[in-house]
């Protein structure tokens, strides 16, 4: 199976998760309100929020991300873009009345930002070699790059998931933290961040970009 016809299949997965569950974390496929909150919380650090800022939701949803930095009392403009469709038009729904909410299924309608947050965008490889999702995933990152200024910040599965614990599914992409924090170090900043102390079998780095 091609890398484009896993994010076709993907792209029904996610559909038929926010068919099912609706605008709520289990909508996008996390467990609950509970772990969602818990790797939002290690996604923001990368963001300086002392002054305004504008940020990109990289595989947004239906714009949980909003909501949680909108609760800190942070002045900011939220861009979500989202390849399904069906979750930008939740976006849009769930967050009318906030104009500095916007979303979109197409990374060209977004200008360029001061940080860019990517939430569990890569976990799910379905059929794909691990070979070729880890490729696909490094590409991205470059495009995720390019879109800020001053940093960003994603989270993975671990690879060091306790396997008496939890049982690796072989749909899923279990990384390296270690590969992808020498990858980042090298490609994007001397200023890069590996989390992986806050008790979920994932992992978050932050990329601040050299002043």
């Amino acid at each position: 199976m091609s890398v484009d016809e896993t994010q076709k299949k993907l792209s029904e997965y996610f559909s038929e998760k926010l068919e099912e569950f609706g605008a709520t974390p289990k909508g996008v496929d996390y467990n609950g309100p509970e772990s969602q909150a818990l790797r939002f919380e290690q996604l923001v650090k990368v963001i300086e929020p002392s002054r305004p800022f504008s940020v990109i939701d990289y595989g947004c949803g239906y714009g949980a991300m909003f909501d949680f930095l909108n609760k800190k009392g942070w002045e900011f403009d939220y861009y979500g873009i989202d390849l399904i469709e069906k979750m930008v038009l939740a976006g849009r729904e769930a967050h009318k009345d906030f104009p500095n909410a916007h979303f979109t299924a197409k990374e060209t309608d977004v200008p360029l930002v001061d940080y860019l947050l990517a939430g569990a965008i890569f976990n799910i490889r379905l059929e794909e070699s691990y070979v070729n999702w880890q490729e696909f995933t490094c590409e991205t990152l470059k495009r995720m790059d390019a879109l800020c200024s001053k940093g960003f910040a994603f989270n993975m599965l671990t690879k060091y998931s306790d396997p008496d614990r939890m049982a690796q599914r072989p749909d899923l992409f279990y990384a390296d933290p270690l590969f992808f924090f020498d990858f980042c170090k090298r490609n994007f900043s001397r200023n890069v961040a590996l989390l992986h102390d806050y008790g979920l079998y994932d992992f978050t780095i932050l990329v601040r970009k050299d002043r």
